[in-house]
């Protein structure tokens, strides 16, 4: 069975799926039409349809008032859950560099005084 986590990541492999988040991000909540109009590259229903795997995944919430959807990104779920893993992935990367130092490129000229020697 696929974890919120694993969900998130599937809906973010996606380009048009990370522009619509991107859209939700800066303009908060909008309807279907409102984002299909922010998305240059596919149409309403390619939006509605991308909009379905982004509330399945737990990425976006959707709130209806009549007949009318409005979608906006759900921070308490799995973006929220993503976006742990992905800076816990960096902190580790971060202090890795710290306690190594930086990485230096192979044939790269080390100074006396990168060396230790200087």
């Amino acid at each position: 069975m696929e974890t919120d986590e694993e969900r998130a990541f599937d809906a973010l492999s996606d380009r048009v799926r990370r522009r619509i988040l991107a859209v939700l991000g800066e303009h908060g909540e909008l309807s279907v039409g409102e984002i299909a109009g922010r998305i240059d590259a596919v149409g309403r229903t390619t939006v509605s349809s991308h909009l379905r795997v982004l509330r399945t995944s737990g990425l976006v919430r959707e709130r209806r008032e009549g007949r009318n959807r409005f979608y906006s990104l759900d921070v308490d779920g799995a973006v929220r859950d993503a976006f742990v893993f992905l800076q816990s992935i960096l902190q580790q990367a971060v202090d890795g560099v710290a306690a190594t130092g930086p990485a230096v490129a192979p044939g790269t000229p080390v100074t006396d005084e990168e060396q230790g020697t200087g």
